[in-house]
């Protein structure tokens, strides 16, 4: 399959929130797993609204660099921050429509946004996923990158 990538456009944002919605949904359905009905709705409410908006601030962000991955249409997309006090570069959000996944669109988009944190004089890139059976794919990608996983652990009881 060819994938190439190019700089986010303006008329790529709808297709890029709702692939991001069908790419995160499994993740929340197993975090509602996890925490149990009661709990996911007081720590998520409706993640679709939220998600939504979090995707639709960071393209418009003018701090983050976006780029899409493109098939025979737009497969997937990454966002990517800066901090150069730091030198460091965040992978702030990559995803990938499900239909896609598995054919080396994250894989293309990870390198891809290695290749630019490097470019920009940094020293170091950061990535963050979910550690949950829903997430598993991306640790992969991330690990055969050469990501080295640091896990952090979230703690919610309901009252």
């Amino acid at each position: 399959m060819d994938i190439s990538i190019r700089r986010y456009a303006p008329e790529d944002r709808e297709a890029v929130v709702a692939l991001a919605l069908r790419a995160w949904e499994p993740g929340y359905a197993a975090l509602e797993r996890t925490l149990g009905t009661r709990t996911y709705e007081r720590v998520v409410g409706d993640w679709r609204q939220a998600h939504s908006r979090d995707v639709r601030e960071d393209l418009a962000a003018e701090e983050a660099d976006v780029w899409v991955a493109v098939t025979d249409r737009v497969a997937g997309f990454v966002t990517v921050r800066l901090d150069r006090g730091e030198r460091s570069g965040l992978v702030h959000m990559l995803g990938v429509d499900p239909d896609q996944q598995g054919r080396g669109v994250g894989s293309a988009l990870t390198g891809f946004a290695v290749e630019r944190i490097r470019e920009e004089g940094m020293t170091l890139a950061v990535i963050r996923t979910g550690g949950d059976e829903a997430h598993a794919p991306a640790r992969a990608v991330y690990e055969k990158a050469g990501f080295v996983p640091s896990p952090v652990v979230h703690y919610y009881r309901s009252l």
